[in-house]
């Protein structure tokens, strides 16, 4: 069982930056890719990016070059440095854990946990 817990959320304006937390708890924090997820309004949640053991990463289109993933196993943290943030970067943040074996990462169902998500509010 793991239990994740966002923090970092708030109200930007555009082309400020921003940067997310999440603080795991559990067993084998290494062995699970982890990701974020966002929720804007009236819309459905979407992938935003992952990182695997190895530091490997994936990123929505949209946030690449912008958003980078990171992770520290020691500290059982993964964290989203959100630069040049955009109106339409608005939306809840929510953290995500998957337990091997991986299948598509950026497919919302392969996720085992989920963490209650952060508001991320950009002003334009």
């Amino acid at each position: 069982q793991v239990q994740l817990v966002e923090s970092g959320g708030g109200l930007v304006q555009a082309g400020d930056s921003l940067r997310l937390s999440c603080a795991a708890s559990g067993r084998a924090f290494h062995n699970y890719a982890m990701a974020w997820f966002r929720q804007g309004p009236g819309k459905e949640r979407e992938f935003v990016a992952a990182i695997r053991w190895k530091d490997i990463t994936y990123y929505k289109d949209s946030v690449k070059g912008r958003f980078t993933i990171a992770r520290d196993n020691v500290k059982r943290m993964v964290v989203l440095q959100m630069n040049s943030l955009k109106a339409e970067d608005t939306a809840v943040y929510y953290c995500a854990a998957d337990a091997p074996p991986f299948g598509v990462l950026t497919d919302i169902g392969e996720y085992d946990y989920w963490g209650q998500g952060t508001q991320v509010t950009v002003s334009s």
